[in-house]
């Protein structure tokens, strides 16, 4: 923070404290100090009020508030720059491999101590955790995947992670839904091997169907989706819905191949679904939903957990996603 914002915010805070302070005790004098019938003189709605002051222990309270408020600025950072009376919590500085309460030293040879804040308390717990747990995480890094979904407490510390960062998307039971894969199953877009399965989470994957309507027109689109529908899934078209299915199989060949394979199979290096089974559909299977996902394309994106969760956790975390579409044991 600048000099100039650093000493507006502190300005226009210790101000408005010390206005209020004022405001009380200003408002506070003359006062009588019995109660009384009287009114102030005015009504509102037919509803008067009496002229009393205010009761003692109501203005303590202001009081209590204010002095609060100056001591809690006083010890934690609140005033622009300033850091606060406390000395911090030890925590590691990741650029300077440095514990901030032992101080930091910065260009000139000044040492500076960084104080309280949330994020140090953050990181100050974080390290804790580090310490307790970041030899049970490396022991398990140093085990193959398939090894680590055999042990019900890797399971179990893998179900947690997956609980706390897969499961807004996969769904508590990881049976997925709209738009999201099901990971029970064996129907991996970009491969279930273990490795596979770590590396997804790892970098994360972009999937992208292209949309096709502007390329290959209505009637290419209708024409695809019921060569998907009936040759390559096997399934009827709905009832009253007439297609050129052989015109449909003369698109695939030309357009569709290249990602899907000829028999539409897919591509796991590509993320391309196989077509086949109507698990892999994930924006659903239906002709009307074929339809659009042909007209219109997909885009997919799974987030990449590398600077979130690091190596050791993902293998973890890998480890679990892999035995859900394989049970290794009971769980």
């Amino acid at each position: 923070m600048t000099t100039f914002w650093s000493w507006y915010v502190t300005i226009l805070s210790l101000g408005t404290i010390f206005a209020l302070t004022w405001l009380i005790f200003g408002t506070r004098k003359g006062q009588r100090q019995e109660t009384t019938e009287e009114t102030v003189g005015h009504s509102f709605d037919g509803i008067e009020e009496y002229d009393n002051p205010l009761p003692k222990w109501w203005f303590m309270l202001f009081v209590a508030t204010i002095v609060f408020a100056l001591g809690y600025l006083a010890l934690y950072p609140g005033l622009g720059n300033w850091k606060g009376l406390l000395p911090g919590y030890d925590y590691l500085d990741s650029e300077n491999k440095t514990p901030f309460a032992a101080g930091v030293q910065v260009a000139g040879g000044e040492v500076r101590h960084a104080g309280w804040t949330g994020v140090h308390q953050w990181e100050k717990e974080m390290l804790r955790a580090d310490e307790q747990y970041g030899p049970l995480f490396a022991k398990y890094a140093a085990m193959p995947i398939e090894e680590v979904a055999q042990d019900p407490q890797a399971l179990k510390m893998g179900g947690r992670l997956f609980a706390s960062n897969c499961s807004v998307c996969h769904g508590s039971d990881a049976k997925g839904s709209y738009g999201f894969p099901n990971l029970t199953d064996n129907e991996w877009r970009w491969g279930g091997e273990p490795e596979t399965i770590k590396t997804t989470i790892l970098k994360g994957r972009q999937g992208a169907m292209p949309a096709q309507g502007p390329a290959i027109g209505e009637d290419g689109v209708r024409n695809v989706a019921a060569y998907v529908l009936t040759q390559l899934g096997g399934r009827e078209l709905p009832e009253g819905v007439e297609a050129d299915i052989e015109a449909g199989q003369k698109v695939f060949a030309g357009t569709c191949f290249a990602c899907h394979g000829a028999d539409g199979k897919g591509t796991p290096a590509m993320g391309a679904p196989n077509l086949t089974n109507p698990a892999a559909f994930i924006y659903g299977s239906s002709y009307a939903q074929l339809q659009q996902s042909i007209r219109y394309g997909r885009h997919g994106n799974m987030p990449a957990q590398e600077e979130f969760l690091g190596n050791d956790k993902v293998h973890l975390l890998a480890a679990y996603v892999y035995s859900l579409s394989h049970k290794t044991q009971e769980q």
